[in-house]
C-alpha cells in the first residue's frame, strides 16, 4: 500500500516547541501523494473554502467529527522488541536475575526465525493501535531474526529504526546468547546495516539501520572499536543503554576510568545520531559531552523505577537544551503506551522537585527546578523524540511526514469527557494526555498511509 493525496480537515494539537502548545482550530490539512504535509491552511486563509470543496468533491476529504481531534504520531525512542511476549512479567526480581532467568533466554529463542516473525508482527500490530508512529528497537544478536523485524515494520507501515543487537564479551554474556567474537559481530552488523539499506532505500526510508551495542559491560574494547568505526563509515544511528544503575556507572569507571559517556565518545559511538537509553546517572560534564556531540538521550520513566534506583534529571537535561525522548522499555517497562510515558515522566520528575522523604521537611525533599508539564511531557513524546532521531516528523510542519493520530474522546469505553460548557480546547488537550488510551485512537496514520484503525 502507498499514500494517497488526501485533505484532511478538523482540528489539531501540537507542540513544535518544548512547553508551547499550538491548537491549530478547523485546519485543512493537504496530505501530498508521497505522505508529506503539503499545506496547513487556517479558516481565514483564501484558498481554504475552495480547498474543502474541491476535496470534498473529489472524494478525497476526512472530516473530523464532533470530539475528535488529530494529534502527531508518537515517537518511542527505546523498545527491546523482542522481549513483547515477557512484558509485565518477573518485574518483582532484581536486574541480574530478570535478564539470566527470564530475558536472555527469551532473547536466545530468536534463533528461530519463525518464532521472532509472529512475535515482531504482533508487537508492531500493537504499537501501531497504541499511536507509536516511529519506534526505536533493539532487536537481538541473530542476523536474520533482526532482519525479519525491519521487513515487517515496513510491511505494516511503521516508521523503525531496527538494531541487531551487538553482545560479545564472555565475561559477562552467557554462553546460549551472545555473539562469537569481536569480528563476527562487527561483519554481522556491517551485513545487518547493508541488507536494511537495500530492503528501504530511497530519500525518506520509512526504516533505517541502528549500530547496537546492547551496553559497554556487555561488549569487547574490540567490537566497541569496530562499531565505532563503522557508525563512521556509515554515518547510521547509534543506539545503547547508558549510566542506566549504579552497577553499570561503576564497571565502566573501573574499566576505563572515565564515565560511560565519555567511553562511548572515545569509541566513536557519540554522534549526533546516538541515542542514550535512561542515562540517570549522567553528571553535568556528560551532559555537556552529550549535548556538544548533539546525541540525545531516551527517558524511560516507567523502567526506572523497577531497575535503576534513580530517576534521570529530566528537568536539568531540558534546561541545558538537550536532546530528550521517552521510550517504553518495553519490557522493562510494562506498558507499551507512549500515553503512559508522558504520564509516569509527569509523576517522576514531579517526586523528583517536590520530594518524597516525608521525614524531612518540606523545603529539603526536593531537587532544584520546576516539574515538567503536560505540553513538556507531550513534546518528549512527539517532536522531542523525533529531534533526537533528526527525523522530520512528530509536528505539524509543511514538509514533515504526515504521521498523525485521530482521537475520539467520545468513542466507546473512553476515559475522556469534555464538558462542552466549561472545558476550552486547551483543557481538551490536557484530558487527552492524560487520559487517552487505545480505545480513543481511532485512526493512525504513518506518512499519509492509514496503518491503523478506519
Amino acid at each position: 500500500m502507498t499514500a494517497t493525496h488526501f485533505t484532511l480537515l478538523g482540528t489539531a494539537f501540537h507542540t513544535p516547541e518544548r512547553g508551547r502548545l499550538e491548537t491549530l482550530e478547523d485546519h485543512l490539512f493537504g496530505i501530498d501523494d508521497q505522505g508529506r504535509i503539503a499545506e496547513i491552511l487556517a479558516p481565514g486563509h483564501p484558498d481554504y473554502a475552495a480547498r474543502a470543496s474541491d476535496a470534498r468533491e473529489a472524494g478525497t476529504l476526512v472530516e473530523l467529527g464532533a470530539g475528535q481531534f488529530l494529534l502527531p504520531g508518537l515517537v518511542d525512542l527505546h523498545i527491546h522488541a523482542p522481549q513483547w511476549p515477557q512484558m509485565g512479567k518477573a518485574l518483582d526480581v532484581p536486574l541480574e536475575v530478570w535478564l539470566q532467568k527470564y530475558t536472555f533466554p527469551l532473547e536466545a529463542r530468536y534463533a528461530d526465525v519463525g518464532y521472532a516473525r509472529e512475535v515482531y508482527a504482533g508487537l508492531v500490530d500493537n504499537l501501531l493501535a497504541n499511536g507509536t508512529t516511529t519506534a526505536l528497537y533493539f532487536a537481538t544478536v541473530h542476523v536474520e531474526a533482526s532482519l525479519a523485524l525491519a521487513g515487517i515494520c515496513l510491511e505494516k507501515g511503521q516508521r523503525a529504526l531496527v538494531g541487531k543487537v551487538v553482545m560479545d564479551d564472555p565475561q559477562q554474556c552467557p554462553p546460549f546468547y551472545r555473539d562469537a567474537d569481536a569480528a563476527s559481530a562487527v561483519a554481522d552488523t556491517r551485513r545487518f546495516i547493508e541488507a536494511v539499506r537495500n530492503m528501504a532505500s530511497g530519500e525518506r526510508p520509512l526504516v533505517q539501520p541502528v549500530i547496537t551495542p546492547r551496553f559497554i559491560p556487555s561488549c569487547t574494547d574490540a567490537a566497541l572499536q569496530g562499531l565505532g568505526d563503522l557508525a563512521d563509515e556509515f554515518g547510521c544511528h547509534v543506539q545503547t543503554h547508558c549510566s542506566e544503575s549504579d552497577w553499570a556507572k561503576a564497571f565502566v569507571e573501573e574499566r576505563f576510568g572515565r564515565t560511560d559517556a565519555a567511553s562511548l565518545d572515545g569509541f566513536g559511538l557519540l554522534t549526533r545520531h546516538t541515542i542514550l537509553a535512561h542515562s540517570n546517572f549522567i553528571d553535568r560534564r556528560d551532559m555537556d559531552l552529550i549535548k556538544e556531540k548533539g546525541a540525545g538521550v531516551a527517558h524511560c520513566p516507567l523502567s526506572n523505577v523497577y531497575f535503576a534506583n534513580a530517576v534521570f534529571p529530566l528537568r536539568e537535561a531540558l534546561d541545558r537544551h538537550m536532546h530528550v525522548g521517552l521510550g517504553t522499555d518495553i519490557s522493562g517497562g510494562y506498558s507499551p503506551s507512549l500515553f503512559d510515558g508522558c504520564r509516569h515522566a509527569l509523576s517522576a520528575s514531579r517526586m523528583v522537585q517536590s520530594g518524597v522523604h516525608a521525614h524531612l521537611k518540606a523545603d529539603a525533599r526536593g531537587a532544584p527546578g520546576e516539574p515538567i508539564t503536560h505540553q513538556e511531557a507531550f513534546w518528549l513524546a512527539t517532536a522531542g523524540g523525533a529531534e533526537a532521531l533528526d527525523l522530520p516528523t512528530g509536528s505539524f510542519r509543511v514538509g514533515h511526514e504526515f504521521d498523525a493520530l485521530l482521537i475520539d474522546t467520545r468513542a466507546k469505553a473512553s476515559n475522556i469527557h469534555i464538558d462542552a460548557e466549561g472545558d476550552t480546547l486547551e483543557d481538551a488537550f490536557q484530558k487527552i494526555v492524560l487520559n487517552a488510551a487505545r480505545a480513543n485512537i481511532t485512526s493512525v496514520w504513518v506518512s499519509g498511509r492509514m496503518v491503523a484503525g478506519e
